[in-house]
């Protein structure tokens, strides 16, 4: 049995993104599909003294690109990304753990291409910092057709999928009985009940970049996003 997730890659995600993730043994990387803008492929938001804060990499707004084509010509971002970081999160418990990583992402690196620092900056935040084991690959590795719902069944079948998981957003335009009829087991992803920890700046706010909760509880992160559901699971309640 092959569980899998399909998604486009989001800026600094939130923690619900890297809990669809360890849900699968595959996550296929969506980045061969219209870019969209005002939307979580180029930007994200942290916590600061004065409210939420977007942190937007400048890609322009041509809308005819797909997102794996989507370049970044100004390099003077990145710096000021990774000192509004710092500013509001340096005395973060666990900041100075993660600030090499970071540090050689924003200040040493240069990112010409949105995708390509997307599923970097996921995969080793998921692997190195979430312990987590999930086999990552990208759409272009399948074979797939039609748009939507369509697109996804075909590349379910190219991967050789028995379970999918799917964001609730989906239900826009997934229909339950479709995967019925092919066999692949729809299971809606549930990102309620995630169990508050220590967050500057109140009140608490879920819908953070993953870096709030890496700064903050470190190697405990992975707890707060799916640990404390197994564990749930374990003494016999409710998840």
């Amino acid at each position: 049995m092959t569980c899998v997730a399909i998604n486009q890659s989001n800026y600094i995600p939130w923690k619900g993104y890297f809990d669809l993730i360890h849900d699968v043994d595959l996550f296929i990387f969506y980045d061969d599909v219209q870019y969209t803008i005002r939307d979580w492929r180029n930007r994200n938001v942290i916590k600061t003294p004065n409210g939420l804060l977007w942190l937007t990499v400048p890609v322009g707004v041509n809308r005819n690109r797909l997102i794996n084509e989507v370049s970044i010509g100004d390099h003077r971002w990145q710096q000021t990304h990774w000192k509004t970081i710092e500013q509001n999160y340096r005395k973060a418990n666990y900041f100075k753990r993660y600030k090499d990583f970071f540090e050689e992402i924003y200040l040493h690196l240069k990112w010409d291409s949105l995708s390509n620092l997307n599923q970097f900056l996921i995969e080793h935040i998921a692997k190195d910092y979430l312990q987590i084991k999930t086999i990552f690959t990208h759409s272009t590795e399948f074979s797939r057709v039609g748009e939507k719902q369509e697109a996804i069944l075909s590349l379910l079948e190219s991967a050789g999928a028995s379970i999918y998981y799917s964001g609730p957003a989906a239900k826009a335009y997934i229909e339950p009985e479709a995967f019925q009829k092919t066999g692949v087991g729809l299971i809606w992803k549930d990102y309620s009940g995630y169990p508050e920890y220590p967050q500057f700046y109140p009140p608490f706010r879920h819908d953070v970049s993953i870096l709030d909760l890496l700064f903050h509880t470190g190697p405990d992160a992975p707890y707060y996003i799916w640990g404390w559901r197994e564990e749930n699971r374990i003494d016999g309640g409710q998840p």
